[in-house]
């Protein structure tokens, strides 16, 4: 986890849920909709946040996924028992948030370190997600290889490009507020 004061940590996860709250609804985003931050903000959890935000944030996810069902009018076609195999794709995210704490500042050199950790977490979330949607969910007919993986070639760059845009976003971010911090320390 990144050294950061209990106040800092506290505003960065009601910035993560906010975050979450405004973009949960569309996963790829559309002209009014900005696309799903989720898996960027659970990544983001494990680099800033003890692991209690990240049940917090599954709860979060659950709850929103509810209520766009519910109330949205958004369909309930991801709603398979797979869903329960979201506990470890989030887990892993937010794993890879965490051990790239520790490991990667964000210079030159360690931010794209951060984001190739970011992308394996990223990859092995959409693997663990998707692969049991596609084989456990009863939505797909043919469950071949061989359309398994059409299917990962087909959403996983939509996937992984949101996300490390999210995720280089949040970098640029954290980098400037220390910047800032930092000249403010030495004024």
């Amino acid at each position: 986890m990144y050294p950061c004061s209990r106040t800092t940590r506290i505003a960065i996860g009601f910035g993560l849920a906010g975050l979450m709250l405004a973009t949960r609804f569309h996963h790829f985003g559309d002209a009014l909709h900005l696309p799903d931050a989720s898996w960027a903000i659970f990544f983001l959890a494990g680099f800033y946040l003890p692991v209690d935000w990240l049940w917090g944030l599954m709860s979060l996810a659950v709850g929103i996924d509810y209520a766009s069902i519910h109330w949205g009018g958004v369909a309930a076609y991801c709603i398979t028992s797979a869903y329960v195999f979201l506990i470890p794709a989030y887990a892993a995210l937010w794993a890879g948030g965490y051990w790239s704490a520790s490991r990667h500042s964000l210079d030159g050199r360690g931010a794209a370190r951060l984001l190739l950790t970011a992308t394996l977490a990223i990859g092995l979330a959409f693997v663990v997600s998707n692969a049991s949607f596609y084989w456990l969910g009863g939505r797909i007919a043919d469950l071949s290889l061989a359309t398994f993986a059409d299917q990962f070639l087909r959403y996983f760059p939509r996937y992984l490009g949101i996300n490390l845009l999210y995720l280089s976003m949040a970098a640029l971010a954290h980098v400037l507020s220390v910047q800032y911090l930092q000249a403010r320390q030495r004024a």
